[in-house]
């Protein structure tokens, strides 16, 4: 009975899928046995329909939130604003502009749906002629899993720095990082190669050739995916082509970061791997680690004024799970989750489309604080007793669907 429902279920999300803009361009990622993959709609989006930036609308915000996944304001010189992302034309777009002196305001978003794995993601993108970082990538709640699966750097000159660098024009970054924020440490594999094992095995920057020299990711379209097959096994896809992989402990996380018994110490190995669920997110930014000839890597106005050359496109996204990933119970169901006022200083409204049984509140250590039963679609979770700073709430309803909030504290 249930591959019968899977059947008629694959059958609609097909013809669904009829008109969307990935349609006919098969996963590039293989399924063992006799398992497909089935469109997870509410973390897909061909953006074909308009939100404006100052007032984007139900379609859009539905499924994003046009912020960082918290309070953050950005790195570097970055201030992402609100108004610097909007739909227009079929494609996403995220836009620069300048920000008082030496800084600028960047578009951003996140999904209001976490993913897990198994899954694979993709986006067909292109990069802005700037030198400013544009990103697609996966972050867990707390901030302690990342996974990058496409930050490039358009622009072969920095006005700002008086240097050419067509280097960062070239290379495509793909990798992953894992934390501990207290204090705070970070590792990720950084090796560099063009992709076809030359000279890295597994290199995490990737360049092409087209025959006459390294093409620039600015100049087109590409599609950049990643098959997070499990904890500790990632493929990363550009154009449809596998380009680099990571697999086991020791390219996961060599330095025990997320052992889920004091993370860090390499005598005491329980070591999770990339096992938290992540928001996805879109991103423009100035990192502020970026210098060139002794100054930091930021455009000018002039470079600014031109807003062609400061616009991230993305045509789309689609992200797929395997079926057999897929119980029948939340098949055609996912557990989406309000949360407000937040920040907040005592309590809390929790919405969800499904019975509320548990809410957890975990710090930024991910210690749980917090656990209160209920049995009800729309909640309040008391928070008066916790101290300011950043938390994590957990939130699971009556069918075994949960979801995750970032919650602050003020």
């Amino acid at each position: 009975m249930r591959n019968l429902y899977i059947l008629l279920f694959s059958l609609f999300a097909a013809s669904n899928a009829i008109g969307q803009d990935w349609s006919g361009i098969p996963v590039p990622a293989t399924l063992e046995g006799s398992d497909t993959w089935i469109l997870q709609t509410d973390v897909s989006d061909d953006f074909n329909y308009s939100a404006p930036a100052a007032s984007k609308g139900s379609t859009f915000m539905n499924k994003w939130d046009d912020w960082y996944h918290n309070g953050w304001n950005g790195p570097g010189s970055t201030q992402w604003s609100r108004t610097h992302s909007s739909v227009d034309g079929g494609e996403l777009k995220l836009t620069a502009s300048r920000y008082q002196t030496n800084k600028v305001y960047t578009g951003i978003i996140h999904s209001n749906q976490t993913v897990q794995y198994p899954v694979y993601i993709e986006a067909r993108v292109k990069i802005m002629n700037s030198v400013l970082a544009n990103g697609a990538w996966l972050l867990s709640p707390d901030d302690t899993q990342e996974i990058d699966f496409m930050e490039g750097y358009g622009a072969n000159f920095s006005g700002s720095a008086n240097e050419d660098i067509t280097w960062w024009a070239q290379r495509m970054h793909v990798s992953h990082h894992v934390f501990i924020r207290n204090p705070f440490q970070d590792w990720q594999p950084n090796e560099l190669g063009s992709g076809n094992g030359n000279p890295a095995p597994n290199p995490t920057w990737i360049t092409r050739n087209d025959g006459a020299g390294n093409i620039l990711w600015k100049d087109a379209f590409h599609t950049y995916g990643v098959y997070w097959k499990d904890p500790w096994h990632l493929y990363y896809f550009i154009d449809g082509v596998q380009v680099t992989k990571r697999e086991g402990k020791a390219q996961i996380d060599p330095l025990f970061f997320t052992n889920a018994v004091n993370p860090g110490d390499t005598n005491n190995d329980t070591r999770t791997g990339l096992n938290k669920a992540m928001d996805i997110i879109f991103s423009v930014e100035e990192q502020g680690w970026r210098t060139a000839n002794g100054k930091s890597v930021i455009p000018t106005d002039t470079e600014l004024a031109n807003t062609n050359n400061h616009t991230f496109t993305i045509d789309w996204i689609r992200t797929y799970k395997p079926n057999s990933s897929l119980s029948v119970k939340n098949f055609n169901k996912r557990l989406n989750v309000e949360l407000y006022p937040n920040p907040s200083s005592s309590m809390v409204k929790i919405d969800s489309n499904d019975l509320i049984k548990h809410v957890q509140c975990y710090d930024i250590k991910g210690q749980l604080v917090v656990s209160e039963n209920y049995n009800d679609a729309s909640v309040t979770f008391n928070i008066e007793k916790l101290g300011k700073g950043v938390y994590i709430l957990k939130i699971s309803s009556e069918n075994g669907m949960s979801s995750h909030k970032k919650l602050v504290k003020n």
